[in-house]
């Protein structure tokens, strides 16, 4: 049985530019009258390194069949997440799913990628790559990847927040501090 984090592996598809991580293979069971039937379960993350990431999981018999049917599950589920420069969060933001839950922090540049199993995965594939990340709960990495991708649903970015308001990005962010400092004044 593997355990999440050591199969890890990354691999360019060349006709795409996707970069396609394997989270872990685990042995399941099907008892049946005879006995018991093996077959394998897949988690994979797919990304483009350039904010768009998706993850899919497959059962086989075979580990390569299961793997490619999650490789395929994750290409059709790909979500476009909001980044900062290119590198990191707007904004701290926490997702949960089931048992699991996990915290995203914005962090600032040369911080790296300081989060564990699952999530450093996603946070590759997405291509981000300052970022802090908590998880609390459970660590099974199908509750720690669909929290993830709970929280990336929850973040918006300052120009969607502006357009949501009718209101400028410039004030959305408040950059200038003359701008914030005159309405408190008031």
């Amino acid at each position: 049985m593997a355990r999440p984090g050591e199969n890890s592996q990354q691999k360019d598809d060349n006709s795409s530019g996707l970069v396609e991580k394997l989270v872990a293979i685990n042995r399941v069971a099907k008892v049946v009258k005879g006995g018991r039937r093996f077959g394998f379960a897949s988690i994979v993350i797919v990304g483009d390194g350039k904010g768009k990431v998706g993850y899919g999981s497959g059962k086989a018999k075979e580990v390569m069949e299961s793997k490619q049917k999650a490789t395929e599950d994750a290409k059709k589920s790909q979500i476009r997440v909001p980044l900062r420069e290119g590198r990191t969060l707007h904004h701290d933001v926490k997702g949960h799913f089931g048992s699991g839950q996990v915290v995203l922090r914005a962090a600032p540049p040369g911080t790296g990628i300081i989060a564990g199993g699952p999530m450093r995965a996603v946070f590759e594939a997405l291509g981000i790559q300052d970022i802090v990340a908590k998880s609390i709960g459970s660590s099974n990495p199908y509750n720690m990847i669909r929290a993830t991708f709970d929280a990336f649903a929850k973040l918006q970015s300052p120009k969607a927040t502006a357009a949501r308001r009718g209101k400028k990005v410039s004030e959305v962010i408040g950059r200038r501090g003359g701008e914030k400092s005159e309405g408190k004044g008031e």
